[in-house]
């Protein structure tokens, strides 16, 4: 539909729009294209050469929505042309297994995150993406990249807000993929569940860092840097959101801490090329008002600078902060780092579990015992030991969360299975007929079948000698 303003033309994506596109997506896919493996290689082949091809654009796309380091830019994003060649191995094998696809829509909140989308072609599916509209550069290149390398009959990118997003949701998907705040969350599985369509939910949440004293300070504190301010500047839904050591460890973190963030960002951070900005203005303002909070605003031992017209925060260390603060009531997702503190580490158990469950958990120790304690009884979509985040970089493992910070799992040939419906198709010849499964039900029978399905020999012996016998 077009409406004009002024002069000019503007295509507005609505419900009828979005009925045309699904009932386009549903002609590729009934013609059974997408579930051929030729045509899953060839698209997986040209993900690998977009990826190649257009490195420097999604660099430059990261920079302009975030700022985003090259470094960081180029080592963690255009790595999807991995995922591809991984799962074009996998997918020759599932294919000749016979297992099915299903059509997707991918609503995806992650910045330039086509890892969902490269499962879901592997899988045979027709597949929308809808990148999020926070991140502008980021969406506009995906759906330039997606038209010019992949097959738009099957594969489509919509771009927009609020009114695109909800005119997608209004249609019949055969699975939804998620990745954003519980908020929106709630509301795309309200619209799934009108259909009973099944959902995949990547939610973030507050993820704990434990610290014990047994531990390689400096070299711990460099790895939760790089999780928690070498991660979008924490904008990411497994940066580490809250630290938790003893009192009388605390001091030593927090100089560690100063120490190393100078160390990688300078003393005038701020200014500082290796930080990504806050992503808009809505999100500055909000984690100005954590800041702000009367409960931790005289907690702040390190950082706390801000420059709104620059969208940037510097890296902020508080120390020892309520509970009950609202730094404490939502996920932070930003640079803002509390430290809570306990009479003794195995408190931290209580802590995390006293709340919603988080995306992952992380904790720094050498004693063995704590390490099992946290595997057994932190509950959490994932557990990293002695380092923070890495494990969205292995793929051989899955990655999802539980409760509140999401359901099912994806990543590597997790992904494939994430968007395929394993179907049970049995096999028989009508040969060996048994009447013991046919009426009229007699006391034979009734013995015999309890016989043979409890396996005991001895018991079918015995229901045959008996045979018609009351």
């Amino acid at each position: 539909m077009a409406t004009t303003i002024g002069e000019e033309k503007v295509t507005v994506f609505g419900e009828e729009e979005a009925k045309q596109l699904v009932n386009g997506l549903r002609v590729a896919y009934d013609s059974g294209r997408t579930r051929s493996y030729s045509w899953r290689v060839a698209q997986l082949k040209n993900v690998v050469r977009m990826c190649d091809d257009s490195e420097k654009e999604v660099v430059e796309a990261l920079y302009k929505d975030l700022a985003k380091p090259e470094l960081e830019g180029t080592l963690y994003e255009p790595r999807n042309d991995l995922r591809s060649r991984e799962l074009m191995r996998y997918d020759k094998e599932c294919m000749q297994s016979g297992t099915q696809g299903t059509k997707e829509l991918d609503q995806a909140g992650e910045v330039l995150s086509i890892d969902p989308v490269i499962g879901a072609i592997a899988a045979g599916n027709a597949v929308v993406l809808k990148p999020s509209e926070l991140a502008p550069a980021s969406s506009s290149l995906l759906a330039k990249l997606f038209s010019q390398y992949l097959d738009t009959s099957a594969i489509k990118v919509v771009e927009g807000a609020v009114p695109e997003t909800s005119a997608l949701l209004e249609q019949k998907w055969d699975k939804i993929m998620y990745t954003g705040n519980g908020r929106v969350g709630r509301i795309v599985m309200a619209a799934a569940a009108k259909h009973l369509t099944p959902v995949i939910m990547e939610l973030g949440g507050k993820c704990p860092a434990v610290v014990d004293s047994d531990i390689n300070l400096e070299v711990a504190m460099r790895r939760l840097i790089a999780g928690k301010w070498g991660c979008n500047n924490g904008q990411a839904c497994i940066s580490p959101d809250y630290i938790l050591t003893t009192k009388d460890y605390a001091p030593k973190l927090v100089d560690a801490l100063k120490t190393e963030l100078e160390r990688f960002y300078g003393k005038n951070q701020l200014e500082s090329k290796d930080l990504s900005r806050i992503v808009n203005s809505n999100h500055f303002a909000r984690l100005s008002k954590l800041l702000d909070d009367e409960k931790v605003s005289g907690k702040i031992v390190y950082g706390g600078e801000k420059d709104e017209e620059k969208l940037r925060i510097a890296p902020t260390i508080l120390l020892d902060v309520p509970r009950d603060s609202l730094i404490m009531s939502e996920e932070i997702f930003g640079p803002l780092l509390p430290i809570l503190m306990l009479n003794n580490i195995d408190e931290s158990f209580d802590v995390i579990n006293s709340g919603t469950k988080p995306l992952a958990a992380y904790i720094f120790t050498n004693n063995k015992k704590l390490k099992e304690k946290f595997v057994m009884s932190v509950s959490a979509g994932g557990i990293v030991v002695n380092d923070t985040t890495i494990h969205l970089a292995v793929h051989t493992v899955p990655f999802g969360g539980v409760g509140e910070s999401g359901m099912g799992s994806y990543h590597g040939k997790f992904s494939f299975d994430a968007f395929s419906h394993k179907k049970a198709v049995l096999y028989r010849s009508f040969i060996g007929d048994a009447a013991l499964r046919y009426p009229p039900y007699t006391g034979f029978k009734l013995r015999m079948m309890k016989a043979l399905m409890g396996g005991s020999f001895l018991a079918i012996l015995r229901a045959l000698f008996r045979g018609s016998k009351p």
